[in-house]
């Protein structure tokens, strides 16, 4: 017999909508209809894919054990949100195994990109054959991990720039805006893009003048990084629309508008572990509304033209799509 995850994700493939109340994904879906026109070939430029456990295992020294969240959920997702492309990101939980990632690409096809998480392990022959499978960057998680001393992150960040910048690649930070400042030499002189996750880290309760912010705007402002205005519940408390996250957002978009880029950070994992819990329990996947922050989009950018930059454009030139 199958389970009720089993049919609720055939009926997922199929484009069904089930509405018992008791055939739910753990990962999210959208509960509320999007409320602007979507332009054609909008990207979802940060989610991740938590394949099965048995074929794709998760890293021995993870810091959190997500859900699954599978390429069909993923599926679902984006055609209730119309976005037509999508960007798997690894993430810390598979070291540098990049299979799932790729699972979860080659489920889309032409329309999916990656970025990867690689070490000094890792070949360039390898890395090529990464690029024949789409991956475009490479992801450095500074966050999850902890990693907040410069004198860590600076060497880091540098070995990244020097493997990427013959292949034209990215480098993506996961990051706080402390580092953002001790690195933003670096970054003024990267022959590479460098990609932001999530507002740079900033957070929304300490405002627009909080340390390093204005090195973040600069950065972008002079075109020298991308930052993803992505997973803004990360940022602020003010659920469901996060609008303490306004200022943030229009900050960075009118300081140029073509070094943005907007994700989901589907599935939501929860890095947070409860007290009493080990990295190796599973800690449930967040259950944030991506149709509700996606209509926040033209909150932040009111003007079609500027949407069309930030969810078509942009990403076609990072991403190579």
């Amino acid at each position: 017999m199958l389970s009720r995850r089993s049919v609720l994700l055939a009926s997922l493939a199929a484009g069904v909508t089930m509405t018992s109340k008791h055939a739910q994904a753990a990962a999210a879906q959208p509960a509320t209809p999007v409320n602007f026109d979507v332009p054609l070939h909008a990207c979802d430029c940060h989610t991740h894919i938590h394949g099965d456990v048995e074929k794709f295992p998760f890293f021995a020294g993870r810091v959190y054990t997500p859900e699954p969240a599978s390429p069909e959920e993923q599926a679902a997702l984006h055609r209730a949100l119309r976005m037509e492309r999508v960007v798997v990101v690894t993430p810390s939980v598979y070291g540098t195994d990049n299979s799932s990632s790729l699972f979860g690409m080659k489920a889309r096809g032409a329309n999916a990109r990656g970025v990867a998480v690689i070490d000094d392990k890792t070949s360039e022959s390898a890395l090529d054959t990464m690029h024949q499978d789409g991956f475009r960057g490479i992801r450095l998680n500074l966050a999850t991990g902890g990693v907040n001393d410069p004198n860590v992150g600076r060497p880091r960040f540098t070995a990244a720039v020097e493997r990427m910048k013959a292949r034209g690649w990215h480098v993506q930070l996961y990051t706080t805006l402390a580092m953002i400042s001790a690195i933003k030499d670096l970054v003024e002189t990267a022959p590479v893009p460098v990609v932001f996750d999530h507002f740079g880290g900033a957070q929304a309760t300490l405002g627009l003048e909080q340390p390093g912010f204005s090195d973040l705007v600069a950065l972008v402002k002079s075109g020298k990084a991308y930052v993803k205005i992505s997973g803004g519940y990360r940022s602020s408390k003010l659920a469901p629309d996060y609008q303490d996250m306004v200022p943030f957002a229009q900050a960075l978009i009118a300081a140029n508008p073509e070094r943005i880029v907007w994700g989901t950070d589907w599935p939501h994992p929860d890095s947070v572990i409860p007290p009493g819990k080990k990295p190796t329990d599973v800690t449930p996947l967040l259950q944030i509304d991506d149709g509700r922050l996606l209509n926040q989009l033209p909150v932040w950018a009111p003007d079609a033209a500027i949407r069309q930059k930030i969810l078509v454009d942009n990403p076609a030139r990072l991403y190579g799509f």
